[in-house]
């Protein structure tokens, strides 16, 4: 147990020295002895800090979730209200300084009281508000409390390992799934939105003179009889779309700001499109691809099947993966030995340090209790594979590669759209929601792509990513690996000239991408592609909000 002196402490520490040296100096005993009693004073306050804590440990000083599940489901941008329940089963108060999340940093946590007192035998509510800018699968790990024993000059962090989580969608599934459906809706009846063609049906379309080869069937008796001339009913029939959207996750998409980065409106505007045509009753199909083929999911139609695609929108854009994610198998370990030794009976004191084989078999025995099941990442090996399993079964960030994988992602897309072409029922609609091939090398295969799906009378849509709301202010500041301002913003002068440099260098890379963006919307006009741009539609960050809303 680790314990930490408040700044009274070490001002008192501070003057106990400097009387015990100042007795020295003068050879004063009296004085000497003074000093020393305070730096005895200070050890044993330390000591019954040290016995105070260990008792509310011992006596159940516990964290609990209210209610029953351990998942939730939001949409992204939007606030959840988690609540929590800290329990003091001691005779004696707790009296707690500073209350913290231990969660992932794609979710933006408050804590409401962040400070206070846990009665003696009694039980505390906390409110946990958790603002989700981007989609995922993230973990609230658990709290961490900074405890004030007696006399008050230390403190000691108490951490809960309760493992929380939070599901995030795209906005239009958080509001299309819990929609109702069928019944009095309408919206997947067969009286939905269908495309008109001539063909066997219960409508009728019209009533015209007889050609030769009309079945008799169709002939009406009764108003050819009054016109004095040999009708025959015309009828018609739904024909429904076959939508396809093909979206583009390179890992370099996801940089920017959270919740502003252009992989960030790009999943929202893929999910508007698959919400928008479910609505209406027809097929739609999912193609998610990088470097490699990430998701390929044939038409359908349904809730089940919205559920499909909403589940593969969060999932098949993650960064657990070896290929695009920026940790190794070294630092993966490090993460999962981190957030596995509170869950572990006995703290991983029985692992020897370098023990991967064995921190993966602990891993892997201790996943089942994780809120998420998710399928097993690519690694290099199964170990890695196992290490990074655990990572997204509780929630835990992996950052995306540094590296750009535009290149593969380039020619994937050809061969994403030639498979297309191939599949059956044959597609009526596609709508491609990724950037303009970069490279003059990948645009011929692209094209060649697109002109098959024109000769099958499919009408193409391409929506380019918006890039920059990533590139607008506000920026996130740098900081260390701990979570602390960098150097670069220590003070307020730094951080002035950080910001002007920032929006000079933000400036020259927005005049490029728009450059290059433009070039590449008039070659896709020029082959009959229909290019639209998508919508910026970010949320405010909570310290970004506007101060007079309430």
């Amino acid at each position: 147990m680790q314990l930490f002196p408040t700044r009274t402490a070490a001002h008192l520490s501070i003057a106990a020295i400097s009387v015990a040296g100042v007795g020295l100096v003068a050879r004063e005993p009296a004085i000497v002895g003074w000093g020393g009693a305070m730096l005895l004073a200070m050890a044993l306050a330390r000591a019954v800090t040290l016995v105070s804590v260990s008792r509310i440990r011992a006596a159940g000083f516990e964290m609990l979730w209210s209610g029953p599940r351990r998942v939730v489901r939001t949409g992204r941008g939007s606030t959840i209200e988690i609540e929590a329940e800290v329990r003091n089963r001691d005779t004696l108060a707790a009296r707690y300084v500073r209350l913290r999340p231990i969660a992932s940093s794609q979710l933006q946590i408050t804590i409401e009281p962040s400070a206070g007192e846990v009665m003696a035998s009694g039980r505390l509510k906390v409110k946990v508000s958790v603002h989700a800018p981007r989609v995922g699968q993230h973990g609230v790990h658990g709290l961490a409390l900074e405890v004030h024993g007696a006399p008050g000059l230390f403190e000691v962090p108490l951490t809960f390992a309760n493992p929380f989580g939070v599901e995030v969608l795209p906005r239009p599934f958080a509001a299309w799934l819990p929609s109702p459906r069928g019944g009095r809706s309408k919206l997947l009846a067969s009286s939905g939105r269908p495309g008109r063609a001539r063909g066997e049906g219960s409508d009728l379309r019209e009533l015209r003179e007889h050609l030769p080869g009309d079945p008799f069937r169709r002939i009406a008796w009764k108003a050819s009889a009054r016109r004095g001339v040999l009708l025959v009913r015309e009828f018609e029939r739904e024909e429904r779309d076959v939508v396809w959207v093909v979206l583009d996750a390179s890992v370099e998409l996801w940089a920017g700001p959270l919740g502003r980065a252009p992989l960030d409106l790009a999943i929202d505007e893929a999910a508007s499109i698959c919400t928008r045509y479910l609505s209406r009753g027809d097929r739609v199909g999912l193609a998610v691809y990088a470097s490699t083929v990430r998701a390929f999911v044939l038409p359908d139609q349904g809730p089940a099947h919205g559920q499909k695609l909403a589940h593969l929108l969060v999932s098949a854009t993650g960064t657990h993966d070896a290929s695009r994610s920026d940790l190794d198998e070294a630092d993966v370990a490090v993460r999962v030995l981190e957030h596995l030794r509170p869950l572990d009976a006995r703290g991983l004191s029985d692992l020897r340090r370098g023990d991967l084989d064995r921190l993966a078999s602990r891993a892997d025995a201790v996943r089942p209790r994780a809120p998420f099941a998710p399928p097993s990442p690519e690694g290099r090996s199964p170990r890695e594979r196992t290490l990074r399993r655990y990572l997204a079964a509780y929630g835990i960030e992996s950052p995306p590669r540094g590296e750009a994988e535009r290149h593969e992602s380039g020619f994937m897309l050809a061969e994403v759209l030639a498979q297309i072409v191939k599949s059956k029922p044959k597609p009526s609609v596609v709508h491609v929601v990724a950037p303009a091939p970069s490279e003059v090398a990948q645009e011929k295969p692209v094209m060649d792509a697109l002109r098959r799906l024109g000769r099958h009378s499919a009408s193409i849509t391409w929506s380019m990513p918006q890039f920059d709301p990533g590139l607008l202010p506000p920026w996130d500041a740098p900081t260390r690996a701990d979570g602390s301002p960098s150097e670069e913003v220590a003070d307020g002068a730094r951080r002035v000239a950080w910001e002007e440099a920032a929006g000079v260098a933000a400036e020259a890379v927005l005049v490029r991408t728009r450059v290059a963006v433009s070039r590449s919307e008039a070659v896709l006009r020029r082959l009959g592609v229909r290019v639209t741009k998508i919508r910026a539609t970010t949320t405010k960050r909570p310290d970004a909000a506007d101060p007079k809303a309430t």
